[in-house]
């Protein structure tokens, strides 16, 4: 799937291919949501990678951590690339 995203400009989780690094750029929900994401180690500034997809939910990964989101969610967490050197 190709992401009409620019490299620069933040674009929702939801839309990210796997295996992609990424960055929290912004998190557009409410302080319950960023509460609950917090929690789970998913902060602004958290670097990840999206590893699996089935239907609209996501499996990322945070180091070693699995966390598995659902699809509304997902839409909420902007990220940007992560540029590889």
């Amino acid at each position: 799937m190709n992401n009409p995203y620019t490299p620069y400009a933040p674009f929702p989780l939801a839309t990210a291919q796997e295996g992609e690094p990424l960055r929290i750029h912004l998190l557009r929900g409410g302080k319950n949501l960023e509460m609950r994401l917090t929690a789970l180690g998913l902060n602004v500034g958290s670097e990840l990678t999206v590893s699996q997809r089935s239907g609209g939910s996501l499996v990322v990964l945070r180091g070693e951590t699995r966390i598995a989101l659902g699809a509304g969610m997902a839409h909420k967490i902007m990220v940007v690339r992560q540029h590889r050197e």
